[in-house]
C-alpha cells in the first residue's frame, strides 16, 4: 500500500516551504513563471504530480495534484483543514458519484477520480492574486 510522504508545503505557508517539498519527494521538479503567480511542480519516482501555486508575495495560495490515490488532505491543506471539517460536520452537499466539491468562504477544494487516477484541487479564495483566475488552477 502506497502512503504519500508528509509534505510541509501546504495552502498558506511560505513558497519557500516547496524546496522541502522536493526533498521528501525526490521527484523532478520544474518551476513556471506565469503572469502573477509561479507554478512549483514535483513529479514522484511513482508518477504523482504535485503543483503548488505560489502568490508574488510568497504564499502557496493553491495546490493541484494527480494521483494513484486520494492524497493526505490533512497535509496539503494545512490550518484550512478546519473549514473542510467544518463544511463536512455541517452537512456539506455530498455526492455518491462525481467528484466531493467543498466551497466555504475559506476554502475551495474539488477531488475525484476513481481506482488508481485521482485528481483534484484546492485553494484559499482569499488569497488568490487579483489577476489570477480560479480556472487556471486546475
Amino acid at each position: 500500500m502506497f502512503i504519500a510522504p508528509a509534505l510541509p508545503a501546504a495552502l498558506g505557508e511560505p513558497e519557500s516551504s516547496v524546496t522541502a517539498d522536493h526533498q521528501i519527494l525526490r521527484g523532478q521538479y520544474r518551476q513556471e513563471l506565469r503572469a502573477g503567480y509561479n507554478v512549483h511542480q514535483i513529479t514522484d519516482a511513482k508518477g504523482v504530480v504535485w503543483k503548488e501555486f505560489a502568490s508574488p508575495a510568497g504564499v502557496i495560495f493553491a495546490i493541484s495534484w494527480q494521483s494513484s490515490r486520494v492524497p493526505n488532505l490533512e497535509q496539503m491543506l494545512g490550518s484550512s483543514l478546519v473549514d473542510l471539517q467544518v463544511a463536512m460536520q455541517s452537512g456539506a452537499p455530498r455526492r455518491t458519484r462525481g467528484p466531493l466539491i467543498i466551497r466555504t468562504g475559506k476554502l475551495i477544494l474539488v477531488s475525484g477520480g476513481h481506482m488508481r487516477a485521482f485528481h483534484g484541487y484546492a485553494y484559499v479564495p482569499g488569497l488568490v492574486p487579483a489577476n489570477v483566475s480560479p480556472e487556471t488552477i486546475q
